[in-house]
């Protein structure tokens, strides 16, 4: 796919990771609406990206008429709708039964799996439903592709991540299945599983506390670079062969239980 004038929804694209990816789809060429809670943050990425190549919308990727009324806001901008990156999620730790022996409350493993794993069903489903539509833009009859993002935790989950980990693996579970179903209309459907990265959450941790992070790595032996996350997401856009897959992004790091 050329991304030159081709239009890119990112979820969670006021910061971190989805940030990176409207930067790195922008400087291709590409225009982004990004679909986050933190409206001042989304505005002020826009004004960085300039208003000809980005627009936020406040969407909450669990509510259907939320991301229903961002794509609507996303046409309106710019007419089309090719691409779709999925970066909306949360993560924090919790064991299954705490040090007083209390259960975890169903409800908290209910929202992240809410925001993690069904946001990002949300916002695939209502977007490749209007996706299916677009004139095809190459020989292959291609009319956009789809990047979710999971984690390493999909496959070493550490201890308090139970909840984490069980969305980011249903988020790969569904990759294969889908890219299948869509193959019928021309649009591709990927996965990035990314390890540790210096995101502002990572950044605001002591600098001893890096450096353990940082050694956990094999190779290299340093967290990873929000634009590395955003290349790969311009790579799986542009190859046109990159179909079903779910990539780890991780410096060969295996995470360990604790």
């Amino acid at each position: 796919m050329d991304l030159q004038n081709k239009v890119a929804v990112v979820t969670g694209g006021a910061s971190g990771l989805g940030q990176a990816a409207c930067r790195a789809l922008v400087a291709k060429g590409a225009r982004v609406v990004i679909f986050d809670l933190n409206e001042q943050m989304a505005q002020a990425t826009v004004e960085e990206l300039g208003s000809d190549n980005a627009r936020y919308a406040v969407v909450n990727v669990t509510d259907e008429a939320s991301v229903e009324s961002g794509l609507d806001q996303a046409m309106e901008a710019f007419g089309e709708l090719h691409i779709v990156v999925n970066c909306a999620g949360i993560g924090p730790p919790a064991k299954v039964i705490d040090r007083e022996g209390n259960p975890l409350p169903l409800d908290n493993f209910k929202k992240i799996v809410d925001i993690n794993l069904f946001g990002t069903f949300n916002v695939l489903r209502l977007a490749s439903a209007r996706m299916q539509h677009n004139q095809p833009f190459n020989d292959d009859h291609g009319r956009g592709v789809i990047i979710n993002v999971a984690s390493v935790a999909a496959y070493d989950g550490q201890i308090g991540q139970p909840a984490y980990a069980a969305s980011k693996a249903g988020i790969v579970g569904m990759t294969l299945p889908i890219a299948r179903e869509f193959s019928r209309y021309g649009i591709r459907v990927n996965t990035i599983a990314p390890g540790l990265f210096m995101t502002p959450l990572a950044a605001s941790l002591p600098e001893a506390a890096i450096e353990s992070l940082s050694n956990s790595v094999e190779y290299p032996k340093r967290l990873g670079h929000p634009d590395e996350f955003a290349n790969l997401v311009v790579c799986m856009a542009e190859n046109d062969y990159f179909n079903g897959e779910t990539v780890r992004l991780d410096g060969s790091i295996r995470m360990a239980a604790r």
